[in-house]
C-alpha cells in the first residue's frame, strides 16, 4: 500500500513539474499574408546581445504561433528571414506583455503594415511613434533645406536653420519626456527614456524615474532606467570634483 501511495505522489508531483514546464506566459501568434517559405525569429535584447527566443519555419502556410516564457513587459524582435529574397523591411519592435498577442502584417510591407493587438504597452509605443515621427519629419525637412542651401552657396539662412533645429528638438524632448510622466504607470514610460531621450539632462530622467509606480519602477526596464542614471550623476560628479 505505501509502495502505491508512493507511485502516486511520484506521479502527482511529475504531472506538477510538467504542468509547470508546459505553462507559459506569453502566447505569441500571427500571420504574414503572401510569406510561403521562409523563417520568423523572436528575439529580444539580453545584456547587450539579441538572443533568439524562438524560431517558426514557414512552410506553405503563412501563419505562426509561439510559446514564450515572459514574466513582465519587454520590447520583442519579430525578425523574418524571406530566405533568396534581401530586404531591410524584416524586423519587427512589439512591446509584449504576458497573455496572447496577435501580429498581422504582409510580405510587402512587414513592418509598415504590421498590426499588433493584446499589448496595451505596444498600444502606446505606437502612439509615441506617431507624435515622434512629426518631430522627425521636421527635423528631416530641415537638414534637407540646409543641404539645399549649402549646395547653391547660400549660407545667410544657416544660423536661422539652426535655431529652427534646436526648437524642434526641444519640443521632441519635451514631448517624450511628457508622454512618459503621462504614462507613468506602464514599461513603455522608463523603455521611452532609456531608447529615446538618454542623453537628456539627468534632471528631466530622474523625474520620469520618480514618477513611475512602484510596480514600473521594479521592472526591468524600470531598474535599467534608475542604475543608468546613478551612473550619470557618477559621471558628472567626476567631471566637477
Amino acid at each position: 500500500m505505501k509502495k502505491v501511495c508512493l507511485a502516486i505522489a511520484t506521479l502527482l508531483v511529475l504531472a506538477s513539474c510538467s504542468n509547470k514546464d508546459q505553462a507559459k506566459d506569453l502566447t505569441l501568434t500571427g500571420t504574414i499574408k503572401g510569406l510561403k517559405t521562409g523563417t520568423v525569429y523572436i528575439q529580444k535584447y539580453q545584456d547587450t546581445s539579441l538572443v533568439v527566443l524562438d524560431s517558426i519555419k514557414i512552410d506553405g502556410n503563412s501563419s505562426f504561433e509561439s510559446q514564450l516564457d515572459l514574466a513582465e513587459p519587454e520590447m520583442l524582435y519579430i525578425v523574418l528571414d524571406r530566405g533568396v529574397t534581401s530586404t531591410i523591411d524584416n524586423s519587427l519592435l512589439v512591446f509584449a506583455e504576458p497573455g496572447k498577442i496577435d501580429v498581422q502584417t504582409d510580405l510587402k510591407h512587414f513592418y509598415a503594415n504590421a498590426k499588433v493587438t493584446g499589448s496595451k504597452n505596444h498600444e502606446l509605443y505606437e502612439n509615441y511613434r506617431k507624435m515622434n515621427s512629426k518631430f522627425n519629419d521636421q527635423l528631416h525637412d530641415l537638414l534637407q533645406l540646409d543641404m539645399d542651401n549649402f549646395k547653391a552657396g547660400k549660407s545667410t539662412n544657416t544660423a536661422e536653420i539652426t535655431e529652427k533645429r534646436n526648437l524642434v528638438l526641444k519640443r521632441k524632448y519635451l514631448a517624450a519626456i511628457n508622454f512618459a510622466v503621462n504614462h507613468k504607470e506602464y514599461e513603455i514610460a522608463p523603455f521611452i527614456a532609456l531608447s529615446e531621450i538618454s542623453d537628456a539632462n539627468v534632471k528631466y530622467l530622474d523625474t520620469i524615474s520618480k514618477s513611475l509606480t512602484p510596480k514600473v519602477s521594479s521592472s526591468k526596464y524600470g531598474k535599467m532606467l534608475g542604475d543608468y542614471i546613478e551612473m550619470r550623476k557618477e559621471d558628472q560628479a567626476a567631471v566637477t570634483k
